[in-house]
């Protein structure tokens, strides 16, 4: 294990060309009781449009599974030639936070992963040992370098401009469920030592519903190096309007390493998605950037179109292609949560 700071190295932005897009089939009847058949259309949906501009990797626990999902792709007329499956069992299916970080050195043209510890989101949901040492069967493969920070961090919860800023939560971070021996400056440090940053941007409470605690992925993203989207709820009687409100105001205040103020480009949220009396976490921010496409979760209400308009804006380059997520958010995620992008050196 290697417990050194990889000098050099920075985890890139979303948008950063990719070489793949790396999965993990689901298979936990568990994450979506009930309900997990229906999952499968719009996941091989989401996998087709990926694929149109990258590789999509995808680990899977043996021969039969693989047998499985290349019946479902091939249902969905995805290119299998553009799908490369791996051997290595999972126990679930949230790859943005149990798969591997990667990063790239842009002077030495090599890529590393950070393996950072992962425990289902406060020890919520386990077992989650096969989940944990992903990245490093996966740097094994590929005779890549991997770095052990030696804490839990998910990727879901960080958020990267790849001009050396990285923003995040206090609520999942600084939660007590994950690192509860170091203090806010400590965590910092390892964000700024293992995925090459600067500076570190805090904002407050994540969305109703959300049983990670608050990831950063379901309220803020950068879509450029000083821009962000982010969910504000227009209903003032629903119970995520205040603290969207708040996250609002937070990054009206903040400042880039150059100086200047973030660009802020308000995204609606959706209606609410209630299945079993319960409020899941639907959120137009749970979008997954790939080469040729962003991939945005839909619910089947009137704001989908308005969603996706205001992120075409935002990605000129790049079609955006809205995915009815109504089904796979009952998982409590939606695309960028299940995938986890492979950047080209």
């Amino acid at each position: 294990m290697n417990y050194y700071t990889p000098t050099g190295f920075h985890f890139p932005a979303e948008w950063a060309k990719h070489t793949a897009t790396w999965l993990s089939w689901p298979h936990k009847e568990a994450s979506w009781p009930g309900k997990i058949d229906l999952i499968y259309p719009k996941y091989c949906e989401f996998i087709k449009v990926v694929s149109e501009g990258e590789l999509v990797r995808i680990n899977v626990k043996d021969e039969q599974m693989a047998a499985f999902a290349k019946q479902q792709l091939i249902i969905a007329g995805v290119d299998l030639k553009r799908i490369e499956f791996f051997e290595f069992e999972t126990n679930d299916a949230w790859c943005r936070d149990h798969g591997p970080a990667f990063l790239i050195n842009a002077d030495t043209k090599q890529k590393a992963i950070v393996d950072w510890g992962y425990n289902a989101w406060g020890g919520k949901y386990p077992p989650f040992d096969l989940d944990d040492v992903i990245p490093t069967k996966i740097g094994e493969c590929f005779g890549l370098q991997v770095y052990h920070p030696g804490i839990v961090m998910e990727g879901g919860s960080v958020d990267f401009n790849g001009k050396g800023t990285l923003i995040t939560t206090t609520a999942c971070l600084l939660n007590k469920n994950r690192n509860p021996h170091l203090k806010q400056q400590q965590i910092e440090e390892y964000l700024q030592n293992y995925y090459g940053v600067e500076q570190v941007l805090w904002l407050g409470d994540g969305i109703v519903g959300d049983d990670t605690d608050g990831h950063i992925d379901d309220i803020t993203r950068f879509v450029n190096e000083d821009t962000v989207v982010t969910v504000v709820e227009e209903n003032k009687n629903d119970e995520n309007y205040h603290l969207l409100q708040e996250n609002l105001e937070e990054l009206k205040t903040m400042r880039l390493l150059n100086g200047k103020q973030l660009n802020i480009v308000e995204l609606p949220m959706p209606d609410a998605v209630i299945y079993d009396d319960q409020r899941l976490p639907a959120s137009y921010a749970n979008f997954y950037i790939a080469n040729s496409a962003v991939v945005v979760p839909t619910y089947r209400c009137a704001n989908d179109d308005k969603a996706l308009d205001i992120l075409q804006e935002c990605f000129p380059d790049r079609k955006v292609v809205g995915i009815d997520s109504t089904d796979i958010i009952w998982g409590l995620g939606s695309f960028h949560c299940l995938s986890q992008q492979e950047p080209e050196v």
